[in-house]
């Protein structure tokens, strides 16, 4: 089996495993506007970006965690001021969907999952 792929279904794995924290982050975040665009971060090493949700370890997987917004990304110039309306578009296209940016040996790329169980993926790529 390609090692990517492999990489692929652990992410997935742990995904379904964070479905629930995600959306409760989710809800705090959007009621209490402190962002009409969250943005989970999953990472492997150590982050110093937003704020921490889950780390990583044998109850909880490989992925620590961090809940962020596309203004903090904009602030640490992870996403351009030009990127800003083509982000904004793109995440209102998958409104039942978390925004994840993923960080891990295969490099940084953002990833739609579904907030609730179903049999797909979506991915975006602002780069």
């Amino acid at each position: 089996m390609n090692v990517d792929f492999e990489k692929y279904l652990q992410l997935e794995d742990d995904l379904r495993r964070y479905r629930k924290a995600l959306n409760e982050a989710l809800e705090i975040m959007l009621d209490q506007e402190v962002s009409n665009y969250p943005i989970f971060i999953l990472h492997q090493q150590e982050l110093e970006m937003g704020v921490k949700l889950i780390e990583s370890g044998p109850e909880t997987g490989i992925w620590s965690v961090h809940a962020s917004s596309l203004e903090e990304f904009v602030v640490k110039r992870l996403i351009e001021e030009d990127k800003i309306l083509e982000f904004q578009t793109i995440y209102k296209n998958h409104p039942n969907q978390f925004c994840i940016f993923v960080l891990s040996e295969l490099g940084a790329q953002f990833i739609y999952y579904p907030r609730t169980d179903q049999l797909y993926t979506e991915y975006g790529n602002l780069n």
